[in-house]
């Protein structure tokens, strides 16, 4: 290996986990509609949990769906 290729190897690791970490709070920002946590009522904050919950399942999913796809063709 040279060092071009472990310096790609390194910044795609880095850019998969800002990307990952940039749909979780965009997920998490979405549920909320923009409020933050203690503006939120009770009832607000389960909802919007639970709705995170659901975008976080989905985005999972369609990982799931690509890594199949990809092995399909």
């Amino acid at each position: 290996m040279n060092i071009n290729q472990i310096i790609n190897m390194v910044i795609r690791q880095v850019t998969r986990r800002l990307v990952n970490k940039g749909v979780d709070v965009g997920i998490d920002m979405a549920s909320r509609r923009g409020k933050s946590k203690d503006d939120m009522t009770d009832d607000e904050r389960s909802r919007a949990q639970s709705q995170a919950r659901q975008g976080k399942d989905m985005v999972k999913r369609a990982k799931q769906a690509r890594r199949v796809t990809r092995k399909l063709f």
